[in-house]
């Protein structure tokens, strides 16, 4: 997939990645991105994901807390707020309704 076209997408659609990976368990910022990768999205930097945290944060759909890791430094571990799941299945219908129509369209020229 083209670099451009893939950061141009996850402009759009990060935040929900992040918060439906948060509706199921609470993490920190380099497990989120594990998780992201895994999940077929792509290596996100942390120049990218950091931002984006803390724009959840500030608007109340996740809290963070340090906690003292076992080997290592303090980790800052996020948890999704109701606010955020509220803001989840709202997203993520609203995400899933124009995925559907872009497939949808683009499925048109299949037929052509």
């Amino acid at each position: 997939m083209e670099t451009d076209r893939r950061s141009q997408w996850l402009r759009g659609v990060l935040d929900l990645c992040v918060l439906a990976l948060l509706d199921e368990q609470e993490s920190y910022g380099y497990q989120l991105a594990q998780a992201l990768d895994m999940a077929g999205i792509g290596p996100i930097q942390g120049g990218t994901l950091y931002p984006v945290l803390l724009r959840l944060q500030r608007t109340g759909l996740i809290v963070a807390d340090w906690r003292a890791g076992d080997a290592g430094p303090a980790r800052k571990y996020y948890r999704l707020t109701e606010t955020g799941r509220q803001a989840l299945r709202h997203g993520g219908h609203d995400w899933q309704t124009f995925s559907t129509r872009v497939t949808t369209l683009i499925g048109k020229g299949d037929d052509r």
